[in-house]
């Protein structure tokens, strides 16, 4: 999402890598960053306070005599990014028994995905029964989805009745809970394409009645600015506590997240991070800030990491690859639990320097064509051929390159890629291991 505005951030900054280092300088590059923002959607009155708390920390001794000024700026605008996206991660109150999250927004923004989402995390995280109401009565197919979602995730979902409405639904949700011992409960409000007042005075009978702990509002990040006027309008009719941003895996140029907490006074709570039900994610605004600035986000890839890889699995693996046994049935398991962590290129997006990486690899295959082709060579070996790759000849090599439709040459280079890996990954197990480890802490659960 912020490819452009941390290509052109981090181009000004480049620019600071100097001896010496001048107000006139700062300024030229502190201009470069404003565009930047703006040509990202990102509200202009935020832009202006974002920029001017820059230059009063900037423009100082401490920058000019800096020996690595461009560390230093980077820095402050670090800093900075991290405010105005809301400073701090915030979670969802689910304390007291039953619990009522109140779900709003316009039609088509992803709402109800987005219940089915909020209920997986919930029941992950706080290991609590959690029940989806849908109360979008204006849409029948809503509450039909709904029911589908609640399916696919195993989740109790409450039979609302189209002839009632939507507070009579709550009414007997609310008793059919009780029944069904329900901790949270995740409501379903109406949409509709715009603010109107028919509905936000039903948003607020459902308010009085469920006096819910949260009233998240589910707002599509691409939609740029006209994602802060919604959010504003239901914030000043409901009283918003906090808001999912879908899509925020789509190419929008991020304004939204740069501007809904400063102008709104709303935080940012989750993200949708993909079409997946397990896709949403706690925002975090310093590990954000940190991959705006091409710094990588570790902690976020190490707890993906940790949601997908058993810790007996990750020390057997480490013990292979640093005795040299380490073999292609391996590396396809490796591989598949790349594609559970969001494949390739979302795990590169977290590493620091990405940005660079991304750039030298513009005019490459794809990362994920690339493993695919890979993945369908190995998928054509016998399991003898995984688990000793050097028992391949060359009529073997062409009934795998036949199977897996690709050339012979493809095959042989994979086989050369592999031998390498092999070799690179025992050299950094027996290092690791020398520093009176063996490759533990958090890293030892990484898939490569």
């Amino acid at each position: 999402m912020f490819e452009n505005l941390s290509s052109k951030i981090l181009s000004s900054i480049s620019s600071l890598r100097k001896s010496e280092i001048t107000e006139k300088h700062l300024e030229a590059v502190l201009k470069d960053i404003r565009m930047a923002l703006l040509e990202a959607d990102v509200n202009f009155l935020v832009v202006k306070s974002f920029i001017e708390r820059v230059k009063q920390k900037a423009i100082g001794e401490e920058l000019l005599k800096s020996i690595s000024p461009d560390q230093q700026f980077t820095k402050i605008v670090y800093d900075e990014l991290v405010s105005v996206l809301g400073g701090e991660s915030f979670y969802v109150d689910v304390k007291k028994d039953p619990s009522f999250l109140m779900l709003v927004g316009l039609q088509g923004v992803g709402k109800t995905t987005t219940a089915g989402k909020l209920s997986v995390f919930l029941k992950k995280k706080f290991q609590k029964k959690v029940a989806l109401v849908p109360l979008d009565l204006q849409r029948p197919a809503a509450v039909d989805q709904l029911k589908t979602l609640a399916k696919q995730i195993d989740a109790p979902c409450f039979e609302s009745d189209l002839a009632l409405s939507p507070k009579e639904n709550f009414n007997n949700a609310k008793i059919w809970g009780a029944k069904n011992d329900i901790e949270v409960f995740i409501l379903d409000t109406a949409g509709r394409l715009q603010i109107d007042e028919a509905l936000m005075q039903e948003l607020k009978v459902l308010k009085e009645l469920s006096n819910p702990n949260e009233i998240l509002l589910v707002s599509d990040a691409m939609l740029g600015q006209q994602s802060v006027n919604v959010a504003d309008g239901f914030h000043k009719s409901l009283g918003l506590t906090g808001l999912v941003l879908t899509k925020f895996d789509g190419d929008a140029r991020g304004g939204a997240a740069l501007s809904i907490k400063e102008t709104t006074g709303v935080p940012i709570k989750f993200i949708g991070t993909g079409e997946k039900l397990s896709a949403l994610e706690v925002f975090h605004p310093d590990r954000l800030a940190g991959r705006i600035l091409d710094r990588g986000d570790v902690v976020s890839l190490v707890e993906k990491a940790q949601e997908v890889v058993d810790q007996k699995d990750a020390e057997a693996t480490a013990k292979k690859m640093a005795k040299g046994q380490f073999t292609v049935e391996d590396f396809l398991s490796q591989l598949k639990t790349m594609k559970k962590m969001g494949g390739l290129t979302s795990i590169m997006g977290m590493l620091p320097g990405a940005g660079q990486m991304m750039k030298q690899m513009k005019n490459m295959s794809p990362p994920e064509d690339e493993m695919k082709k890979i993945e369908a060579i190995i998928s054509s070996m016998t399991l003898k051929e995984r688990k000793n790759h050097k028992i391949l000849n060359g009529s073997r090599r062409l009934r795998i390159a036949k199977g897996s439709g690709t050339r012979v040459q493809d095959v042989n280079k994979f086989v050369k890629q592999f031998e390498q890996s092999q070799k690179m990954m025992t050299q950094m197990m027996k290092m690791m291991g020398s520093k009176g480890g063996r490759g533990a802490g958090p890293f030892s659960k990484m898939p490569f």
